[in-house]
């Protein structure tokens, strides 16, 4: 069990976290798909979702909408189309449909009471103050990949963190559900981490890389975080 009172901050990353993007993802790109005449499961669209994009946000930096503008061209290369400029558009701002997890709103409003909370996310600013809207918190500072232009697991994102936290990593609790986006990066610099396994009940990946990493904890969802946390 950790000692929760070590923490002054909790920092979070976002998507797959604290908003449900695996769905999200699915339901922007299925009708794309379907259009064109592309079958697949959710775990074969997340998959392969998950290679394209952290091949997309290699250096150099681009936007987040671009990312996914260009994820979606990797899909029609992938099955013989070419998405429309509308296509790519849409599916580069489907960002603020995606959906927060059900436990969220409750669970961010529970750890509010005890600690300052932080996103640090794979994410343009103006997308994420879409997806803040359906989070219900006010977080003490929002730190994203276009302030510091470059992606997790890049190295910078997390320094960026702690130099805007007061350069105290032993006060930093880094929450997230992505292994290879988060909880590698945030343990090779010091940093203690919980590991929120939205995917506890079912096999793979999902939209991330395959990684492999320890966390100081591991939870199913965030609520369970919470009241562990303010016990």
């Amino acid at each position: 069990m950790l000692d929760f009172k070590r923490f002054d901050y909790l920092t979070f990353d976002c998507y797959g976290t604290l908003i449900d993007w695996e769905r999200g993802i699915v339901e922007a790109l299925r009708p794309v798909l379907a259009r064109h005449g592309v079958e697949l499961s959710d775990d074969e669209i997340l998959e392969r979702f998950g290679t394209l994009e952290s091949a997309v946000e290699k250096p150099p930096y681009k936007r987040y909408r671009d990312v996914l503008a260009t994820v979606l061209d990797g899909f029609g290369e992938a099955f013989g189309f070419t998405p429309s400029a509308e296509e790519r558009e849409s599916f580069g701002g489907s960002v603020g449909d995606w959906p927060a997890f059900p436990d969220s709103p409750e669970a961010l409003k529970l750890l509010s009471r005890r600690f300052k909370l932080v996103i640090l996310s794979n994410v343009d600013d103006d997308l994420f103050a879409l997806s803040a809207k359906r989070l219900e918190v006010e977080f003490s500072d929002v730190i994203t990949a276009q302030q510091v232009g470059s992606y997790k697991p890049d190295l910078r994102n997390f320094r960026t963190m702690l130099e805007r936290t007061g350069n105290q990593p032993e006060r930093v609790l880094h929450v997230a559900q992505s292994l290879f986006h988060d909880i590698a990066p945030a343990k090779s610099l010091g940093l203690t981490t919980v590991w929120v396994n939205r995917r506890h009940d079912r096999p793979g990946f999902g939209a991330t890389p395959p990684a492999e990493a320890t966390p100081d904890l591991e939870v199913p969802d965030l609520i369970t975080l919470a009241r562990q946390s303010v016990a």
